[in-house]
């Protein structure tokens, strides 16, 4: 495959639709800068021959050029000084360069072709080199909200089964009050009646127990003086 087949893709290349295409455009770009800088390195030594093969060829057509305008003199002065076998020498020479001159303008023509096409590629390279180097920080920018975004997205329906499982939570923790109010109730329906003579028998017992600490108090101050 020519080098000119080769690059056909650059020529159709967009760069726009390739980031659209990849998954992760900030990965993809670097990727893309690099293949392009390869290429234009490529570009550039391959570009030099064929402009070089250009150039060859144009000076080969100019020479066959001036060496026709050489002949078709020689012919005339010839033919003015009355030689006109030797005119016809040199008109027979004009001819024969006149006839490889159409073959070297034909290659030419290739040649000049060629150069123009890859002076195209190499100038789109520059282009789309110097695009993406002045969409990377926008490019990366974008990348870096779009995946922030995906991270809320992942999180947010946690949040709403947490919101969810705390309100079970709270229903629960409702129902135990309420099971635990029955059972206070339910206890304190159980305990036995309050028997009021009872509760003041032990009021006096307590009375009669004070009394009795108090006179041998007594007693004890009276034994030894005081």
């Amino acid at each position: 495959m020519g080098i000119l087949d080769r690059f056909s893709d650059i020529a159709k290349a967009n760069i726009n639709d390739a980031l659209d295409r990849c998954e992760d455009p900030s990965k993809m770009i670097e990727q893309y800068l690099r293949e392009l800088t390869d290429d234009l390195i490529e570009v550039k030594r391959e570009t030099a021959g064929i402009m070089a093969e250009e150039t060859r060829a144009k000076r080969l057509v100019d020479e066959n050029a001036a060496q026709i305008a050489r002949f078709a003199g020689l012919a005339r002065k010839a033919l003015a000084a009355g030689n006109e076998d030797d005119a016809r020498v040199f008109l027979t020479k004009k001819q024969e360069l006149e006839a490889e001159g159409a073959d070297l303008a034909e290659i030419y023509g290739v040649e000049h072709g060629n150069a123009s096409k890859m002076r195209q590629l190499h100038d789109k390279l520059v282009d789309d080199i110097e695009e993406l180097n002045g969409r990377r920080a926008l490019i990366e920018a974008k990348v870096a909200v779009a995946k922030t975004q995906d991270i809320v997205n992942e999180y947010e329906p946690r949040t709403e089964a947490s919101t969810v499982a705390r309100g079970a939570i709270d229903r629960m923790e409702d129902a135990a009050d309420a099971l635990l109010d029955q059972a206070n109730a339910a206890a304190e329906l159980g305990r036995a009646p309050l028997d009021a003579a009872a509760a003041l028998e032990e009021k006096y017992a307590a009375a009669r127990g004070n009394a009795a600490v108090e006179d041998e108090l007594a007693k004890l101050k009276r034994d030894m003086g005081l």
